[in-house]
């Protein structure tokens, strides 16, 4: 059986960090403790997205397992797909699309159905190091 996790979340600024919670418990449960920093980041980027530019009442955040990759979705029921902008210098956001892509090994938005979007990202699962005995 594959694992997966999902949870929703209000449409609201407190729920990030509700989101950013659920990601970190669900990979320390999962025994996958190396990969939750850029997890925890990336979750946060997304679900701040579904609260600033979805804000459409609440928003699910999935995670799950499929081979060698670990990966984490956000779904809304907003139509507009995100947009990787480049956002001057001295303005302190949109730039939250540019880490998913760093810390990911790929990134997409696919469509949900009877509207929406999933905004996905993966993560490559590395393979257990084996000690061999001396």
């Amino acid at each position: 059986m594959t694992p997966s996790d999902q949870r929703f979340f209000a449409s609201s600024p407190a729920s990030v960090g509700l989101a950013r919670d659920f990601a970190d418990k669900t990979l320390l449960v999962w025994g996958l403790d190396a990969l939750a920093d850029d997890v925890r980041l990336c979750a946060s980027e997304l679900a701040t997205n579904a609260v600033v530019h979805a804000n459409h009442g609440s928003f699910l955040v999935r995670l799950a397992i499929d081979g060698h990759y670990l990966h984490l979705e956000v779904h809304d029921e907003h139509p507009r797909w995100p947009e990787v902008r480049l956002p001057a210098h001295d303005v302190t956001s949109g730039r939250g699309l540019h880490l998913v892509a760093a810390l990911s090994v790929g990134w997409g938005v696919s469509p949900l159905h009877p509207s929406g979007k999933i905004v996905w990202s993966r993560f490559r699962i590395a393979p257990a190091v084996q000690e061999t005995p001396c």
